[in-house]
């Protein structure tokens, strides 16, 4: 059986209550009787000395006992007998209370208590006063009783406070649980209203809340990104199958079956290029991305990335100038670091028209920087904040024109962000595009 949050509280509250509760008792109990104690001892001390004093004076016992003890009885005692007593005094036997190391003792029956209180006299009157308190009503045996009947029904009291307040608090919770059984992959309907104290609680809620908004968003990502890869492979494979049929449906001249490998190898090619780039996507997460970090010439890897450009720089006549270029070493994925450098650079060459300039700058201050700067054709202000979703295109004909496949930001994105950078784009449509990573 489940064992729920509630049930372990209200053990353990009730537990510790108790604990409490006996705890309390027993040290009430002590205190109280070390409190009646001390006031009889205190009380008899005094009416002894009283005694004393009367004796002294010359006032018989009896006389004196007759005006001035109420609630008590004395005796006087000489060589181990008493010479002397009040009329009630009814304690024949004080061999156990006179050759004792105290003065005062105490007897407890069991609904009441009397002290005995012993004062050695000096001469002429050698012997000893004793004062012997009347039946006291025993308050601590009183209080005793009380407390254990009132105890059990101030421990199911707090149970039953602890239960309602419990409930309370758990409600979020509860709410949470419910709200949680709801979702689905095709349901993430439904947030939990935000508690008005600031508490845990509210912090669990608002964190439950924005967990369900990334699963929102994961699963329209998610759908999108099956729908454009089912697109993407999807339009190759149909080119491949309808080349491959029309070409065996009979015999052809040679030029004709070449031409035809031809838009099949290319379609395999952009194929292999989708694949390896969502494979990249998706090889690395933060959690193993830095057991495959080395030390990476950044420098190097950029200027690698350019002269593999070198050739569609030339057909655009386009000028690729290198304004400020760092020797700069960092641990980083080096898969990754050509990836960015590379997919920044591309885009940049693609989307930039003929005789137009592409500027790059790699250098360190506090923070190490790239910058891309481009005369191209800029991305519209409305789309800037999508431009690095998986296979989201600005403009699809113009990408399918460019061999785009709407991989290469996302990339440089996660590349970026796996290395712990930010990655900034700032365009104007017709004027160009900077994009500036920080690492």
């Amino acid at each position: 059986m489940r064992s729920s949050i509630k049930r372990r509280i209200l053990l353990w509250f009730g537990g510790i209550t108790t604990l409490i509760l006996v705890l309390f008792t027993v040290a009430f109990y002590i205190f109280l009787q070390k409190s009646i104690r001390l006031k009889i001892e205190t009380r008899l001390a005094t009416e002894a000395k009283s005694v004393q004093d009367a004796l002294f004076a010359g006032t018989p016992l009896q006389q004196y006992a007759k005006s001035h003890l109420q609630d008590a009885e004395a005796a006087v005692v000489r060589d181990g007998k008493i010479i002397d007593r009040t009329k009630n005094f009814k304690l024949d036997d004080l061999s156990g209370y006179l050759h004792a190391p105290k003065h005062f003792f105490m007897l407890e029956r069991e609904q009441s208590v009397n002290g005995i209180y012993l004062l050695q006299m000096k001469l002429p009157f050698a012997g000893a006063v004793v004062v012997v308190s009347h039946d006291i009503n025993n308050m601590a045996e009183d209080v005793e009783d009380t407390l254990l009947f009132l105890e059990p029904l101030l421990l199911l009291l707090l149970l039953f406070a602890a239960s309602r307040v419990i409930d309370k608090i758990l409600k979020p919770v509860q709410k949470i649980t419910r709200t949680a059984r709801r979702i689905s992959i095709d349901n993430f309907a439904g947030t939990i209203p935000l508690p008005e104290e600031e508490d845990e609680i509210r912090a669990l809620v608002e964190s439950f809340n924005a967990m369900i908004e990334r699963l929102r968003e994961g699963a329209e990502n998610l759908e999108r990104f099956n729908s454009d890869v089912s697109h993407e492979l999807k339009t190759p494979l149909t080119v491949i199958r309808g080349e491959t049929e029309v070409t065996l449906r009979k015999p052809r001249d040679p030029q004709i079956y070449i031409r035809s490998l031809q838009t099949v190898a290319y379609e395999a090619d952009q194929m292999e290029q989708i694949v390896e780039n969502l494979l990249l996507l998706n090889r690395y997460t933060r959690e193993n991305i830095a057991q495959t970090f080395e030390a990476c010439h950044l420098d190097a890897i950029v200027l690698r990335a350019v002269e593999r450009h070198e050739t569609r720089l030339r057909e655009k006549r386009q000028a690729l100038k290198i304004d400020r270029l760092e020797n700069i070493m960092l641990d980083a994925n080096p898969l990754l670091m050509a990836a960015l450098f590379a997919n920044l650079i591309d885009n940049a060459v693609k989307y930039t028209p003929e005789d137009k300039k592409i500027t790059l700058s790699l250098y360190r201050d506090t923070k190490i920087h790239f910058v891309i700067v481009d005369e191209g054709v800029g991305i519209p202000a409305e789309k800037l904040p999508k431009v690095t979703d998986r296979f989201y295109r600005v403009d699809t004909a113009r990408s399918r024109r460019n061999r785009g496949f709407g991989l290469g930001l996302s990339i440089a994105q996660k590349s970026v962000h796996l290395h712990g950078g930010e990655m900034r784009i700032a365009s104007a449509e017709g004027k160009g595009t900077t994009v500036h990573v920080v690492l």
